[in-house]
């Protein structure tokens, strides 16, 4: 029997063993190892989700341990099983197993999709952070219009029991309490909650899918982490961002989504350079001329104007796209620039917890706050870092409300954008 191990970051990995491994007897998965997401190692993939194979389920530990549970336990397979990591984090990866004597392999998309009764439009991305969020929600808002029924089903997050999260359904804002939502999963779900529809996420997507299938005339797979999609699509759309060119050809598994699209998405052309608009259409030109190209402005709405003008201000983005995503600025600096902020307020001097640590982690995020909130201890030095930092003016520039989520006792202003 092959012992194997999936390398993930609470998602794919999960994915993949259901789909591929979960009732194979030639197969015994020792161990998941976990990356990117805070706190998700030391945990167990449970017997409920793992199968009759796996009578205590299956550990979850550190990517970090990985050349030595190799060498331990004998494994002669490493499985790579998460996104949105350049070309050479892979190898890197690769070359620990390799080094310690396992093979390491990639999975074919097709081996993983799953098929469906209904159509399937898939709306993915080349790197975190370049727009597909907004897309996801103009193409529901098209469909809609036409008189579809859609039912969303969003890439994984789960980060906390994966029991009682193994099929999650949205519908009402009560549901995000329900299931104990982090504050990036709400990023997520709550524009589809507020435009009225439905949003499935969780753990077995099979499950999720046999669902949805029963309420929708149409499934949107909302990806995320530039993750390919899980399910087989009938159209697959991928948004790139002309703030990052050339990254469409050097992240994986997003230069894959880049060569499968159908349609691409060339994103934020109102706040990218012309030069670097021309590189992206080159870069489809050369590597997948078939694709329709579609170019769109991600439009960035400010609530208070008036409170960033002339203003000292901390700006607060997206925080998995400033971290595993690279970008250098989001919605919220460009609120700064456009309202004539008097400075940008670097947040680093005041920063606490695991808020410190994940600049320690990303030491590229610069002067913006990332905001991050896999768990409460997250979420409450969040909050005591925005209160600590001395400015006048809180820029928050995520799709949710933070206001909601976390007391701000400072000025605040509100940046949303639409596609």
């Amino acid at each position: 029997m092959k012992k194997i191990i999936i390398c993930g970051a609470a998602g794919r990995d999960f994915h993949n063993f259901n789909v591929l491994y979960r009732h194979r007897r030639d197969v015994r998965v020792a161990a998941f190892t976990a990356a990117q997401i805070p706190d998700i190692d030391g945990r167990w993939y449970p017997p409920e989700l793992a199968g009759p194979h796996y009578p205590q389920g299956i550990p979850i530990h550190s990517e970090g341990k990985l050349s030595d549970l190799i060498r331990e336990q004998g494994i002669g397979e490493v499985v790579f099983s998460y996104s949105d990591v350049s070309h050479d984090h892979v190898m890197s990866v690769g070359s620990v197993a390799l080094a310690a004597g396992a093979n390491f392999i990639l999975l074919s998309p097709a081996e993983t999709m799953l098929q469906a009764s209904k159509p399937v439009v898939s709306v993915c991305a080349v790197r975190t952070g370049a727009g597909k969020s907004q897309t996801s929600r103009a193409v529901a808002d098209i469909l809609t219009r036409r008189g579809w029924r859609v039912a969303a089903v969003r890439h994984p997050m789960p980060y906390g029991d994966l029991n009682s999260q193994k099929v999650q359904r949205f519908i009402e804002m009560a549901d995000l309490d329900r299931h104990r939502c982090t504050i990036e999963e709400r990023e997520e779900y709550e524009p589809h909650i507020r435009s009225g529809r439905v949003i499935y996420a969780g753990v077995d997507y099979d499950a999720i899918l046999r669902q949805a299938e029963q309420e929708a005339d149409i499934i949107l797979w909302d990806g995320g982490n530039n993750d390919t999609p899980f399910y087989r699509s009938d159209l697959e759309i991928v948004v790139v961002d002309p703030h990052r060119p050339g990254h469409e050809l050097r992240y994986y598994p997003g230069r894959i989504n880049f060569l499968r699209a159908d349609v691409i998405v060339i994103n934020k052309i109102d706040s990218a350079k012309a030069e670097d608009v021309e590189a992206v259409e080159k870069n489809i030109q050369v590597h997948n001329p078939a694709a329709q190209v579609i170019k769109a402005r991600s439009r960035v709405d400010i609530d208070r104007p008036q409170l960033i003008e002339g203003k000292r201000v901390l700006v607060v983005e997206d925080g998995p796209t400033l971290t595993h995503g690279e970008m250098k600025y989001g919605a919220g600096v460009v609120a700064a620039r456009k309202c004539g902020a008097r400075a940008v307020i670097d947040p680093r001097p005041w920063t606490v917890g695991r808020i410190k640590a994940t600049y320690q982690d990303y030491p590229d995020i610069g002067p913006l706050l990332p905001a991050m909130g896999y768990g409460e201890k997250q979420v409450r030095d969040l909050e005591e870092t925005i209160d600590r930092v001395e400015c006048d003016t809180v820029i928050i520039a995520t799709p949710v409300d933070l206001s909601r989520l976390i007391t701000i006792r400072k000025p605040m202003a509100r940046v949303t954008y639409e596609l």
